[in-house]
């Protein structure tokens, strides 16, 4: 399936983002008219974003810290946009991304 990816890092302050330890949004629109915004976190930036938290004492103290949509080895387009590509040949983004948290009852 085609899409329009645009990237946060790619638009605001370009080449000064670390592609390794670093947060986030992108938009993903479907050639159908489906529009998506995503919360991308490194695998590196978990770890960062729990110190933070528990400096901050923010959510118990880190006792708990609430995930992005999506997390991936790298920020960088080639990256998401494989990403991407692997889990709309899947399915659903909305059915992909998060299944857990969607209401099977509707």
């Amino acid at each position: 399936m085609d899409f329009k990816l645009w990237l946060e890092f790619e638009e605001v302050d370009p080449g000064n983002w670390d592609t390794k330890n670093e947060f986030a949004n992108i938009q993903v629109d479907l050639e159908d008219g489906r529009h998506y915004g995503i919360n991308v976190w490194t695998y590196a930036y978990l770890q960062t974003a729990i110190q933070k938290e528990q400096a901050d004492s923010e959510n118990v103290n880190g006792l708990y810290i609430t995930p992005p949509d999506l997390f991936v080895s790298e920020l960088t387009r080639t990256c998401i946009q494989k990403g991407i590509e692997d889990l709309l040949s899947k399915g659903d983004l909305e059915e992909q991304l998060n299944p857990s948290i969607i209401d099977k009852k509707h």
